[in-house]
């Protein structure tokens, strides 16, 4: 067969293919256009999840019929200036769109309807039935632009099939105006979808604020802004504390110059800044703005344009990284403090029943055979006493003024730490608050270039492993030793271990061992040397700090307390679950019916 031209029709679906995937790829090429055209305003309605209607009307400087004609053709664009097309600098790009191919791919595989009017003139329509003019004439509207886009892919049966339900279509599209509208919060939108109101901001200039309203009221109070700079590149945004997270990556957002992107280093960066601070199933929440100079990144190097490339990938995902984790250090001992409501709800009041006797004469002898008094449905209410333990004041307690996270009253199942704060009900696990501030301890040492600090066993312990682990250990012998970790080889399948750090006391060193062989064989190469160091200083916390089942004296209660409200992310432990929580007065009162 011959070489020869494709159609200009076929030439548009073959484009349509790469640029409008489904109807969500459609609409956000509709609203980039709209955003372009210096709206103030857009609002977007869709039908059936956008495969029968996709509207989108904007208060944009509209465009001449002319215009209008060529807007329809296959790269035609007014957002490349003279200067551009003459220098060739394409990467000076700064409009979301200017490839030219949106419009015309669009209109060849569904009925679009163009109208549009300048200020001072009057409108005008065309519409394009799958890539033939259908008819064009004048049309009453305001300034700026209108597109409607019908019956997407209803001659593209091969194409239509593949598409998702409404529901799902329907969510894509949703995700596309909210993250374009947290881009640009000078811009009010509203999405409607099937005649409900399902998104509307107003026009604002705080970006947070937006940010907000656009994925989760409760951000707000369990975020920390970002503001970092590193040689001309500035990253921007709010960032959710590490306990404030999600089952799937949804809730990343991430932007480039004003362009949302999906983009695999940046999502890698966020991964790696929450490392030791989320368990691995768990996702942070966060919206980052990155200002890139234009001759710093690509962004002509996907049809869709959601992805781009650096050309300093380092220095970006270094910023991101010191970025993220410098602001999360200033939230301190913060932590999404509220209850699950799942554990709220768990909590019932009893069916009201006569008084019970004093509990006194419940423990005097013969009491048990009036048990039935008690009028309590549960079988064998009869127990020993609570083990709940208090202490003998010696001196008056403190006051939880001055304490954020208040004063202990006292340990319940000896893993519990009971406090009173001022404004209600602190619960700590003692476990996971120590293994999180041993770890920022090893953090500092490190930092101070010192190492940390060793404890050598009086009988150093031959832990016997496999080859391979034994292999790993004696490879990353001086980085060990760096944690306090001294070993050294003993034959084939065994390693000695001299020295321990001095933080996790009498801790189980043969575990220890094994432990730390397990991390530096799931991560080892893939990890720079920083990162393989934070992993296996969480292994070692984990087993120095405080355990669960262990009594403390209300001092150290305290102490631990205290050290939590110095100490950054005391708020969760190195698995990413919270360390505290909080039970306010208000609900409180709620249990008890007095709300």
């Amino acid at each position: 067969m011959s070489i020869r031209r494709l159609p200009e029709h076929v030439v548009n679906r073959i484009a349509a293919g790469e640029v409008v995937e489904r109807p969500a790829s459609a609409l956000k090429e509709l609203v980039e256009n709209a955003i372009d055209a210096g709206a103030t305003r857009i609002a977007v309605t869709l039908s059936a999840g956008g495969t029968d209607l996709i509207e989108v009307v904007d208060d944009g400087i509209g465009m001449t019929p002319d215009d209008m004609a060529l807007a329809l053709e296959r790269h035609a664009t007014s957002k490349l200036p003279d200067k551009l097309l003459n220098e060739g600098a394409i990467e000076a790009v700064e409009t979301l769109g200017f490839r030219g191919e949106a419009l015309p791919s669009i209109a060849s595989v569904a009925r679009l309807t163009l109208e549009s009017r300048v200020r001072g003139a009057d409108g005008w329509r065309r519409v394009v039935d799958n890539g033939v003019l259908a008819e064009q004439g004048p049309a009453a509207l305001p300034p700026g632009t209108r597109v409607r886009v019908e019956r997407l892919f209803a001659t593209v049966p091969a194409r239509r099939k593949f598409l998702r339900s409404a529901r799902s279509e329907y969510a894509a599209c949703l995700d596309v105006v909210r993250r374009l509208a947290m881009a640009r919060p000078d811009i009010a939108f509203e999405l409607s979808h099937d005649g409900r109101v399902a998104l509307r901001v107003q026009a604002d200039t705080d970006r947070p604020g937006r940010v907000a309203a656009l994925t989760d009221r409760a951000l707000a109070d369990n975020s920390v802004a970002i503001d970092f700079a590193r040689e001309g590149v500035v990253l921007g945004g709010v960032a959710g504390l590490p306990t404030f997270n999600r089952g799937v990556a949804d809730h990343q957002y991430l932007f480039v110059n004003g362009r949302p992107v999906k983009d695999r280093l940046l999502v890698g960066a966020v991964r790696g800044a929450y490392a030791e601070m989320l368990a691995r199933d768990r996702h942070a929440v966060v919206a980052l703005f990155l200002e890139v100079p234009g001759d710093q990144v690509d962004v002509n190097v996907h049809p869709a344009k959601t992805e781009v490339r650096f050309r300093d990938p380092a220095l970006v995902r270094g910023l991101i990284v010191s970025g993220l984790r410098h602001a999360l250090d200033g939230a301190g001992h913060r932590s999404a403090p509220r209850p699950d409501p799942a554990a709220m709800a768990a909590w019932t009041r009893e069916v009201t029943a006569p008084a019970p006797p004093l509990q006194a004469d419940i423990w005097r002898p013969g009491a048990v055979a009036s048990r039935s008094a008690l009028n309590d449905r549960r079988p064998g209410f009869i127990a020993p006493p609570p083990l709940a333990r208090a202490e003998v004041a010696e001196a008056p307690l403190p006051e939880p003024i001055a304490h954020p996270l208040g004063v202990a009253r006292g340990q319940v199942a000896r893993t519990y730490i009971v406090a009173e704060a001022v404004d209600g009900l602190v619960i700590v696990d003692q476990h996971a608050a120590h293994e999180r501030l041993v770890l920022e301890r090893m953090r500092r040492a490190l930092a101070a270039g010192g190492g940390v600090a060793r404890q050598a066993l009086l009988l150093p312990e031959v832990v016997e492993l496999d080859e391979a682990a034994c292999d790993r250990l004696e490879a990353r012998g001086a980085e060990l030793a760096e944690l306090g970790l001294e070993l050294e080889r003993f034959g084939a399948r065994a390693v000695l271990v001299r020295a321990a750090p001095a933080l996790l006391g009498q801790s189980d060193v043969i575990g220890l061992v094994t432990d730390v062989a397990d991390e530096l064989a799931a991560y080892d190469e893939a990890l720079s040397l920083r990162e393989r160091l934070d992993h296996v200083a969480a292994t070692m916390a984990c087993h120095g700090s405080v355990r669960a089942g262990r009594v403390l004296s209300v001092a150290e209660m305290n102490a631990l307390l205290r050290e939590m409200e110095v100490t950054p992310h005391s708020g969760q432990c190195n698995h990413g679950r919270p360390t505290w929580i909080k039970l306010a007065h208000g609900d409180i009162e709620k249990l008890f019916g007095r709300k």
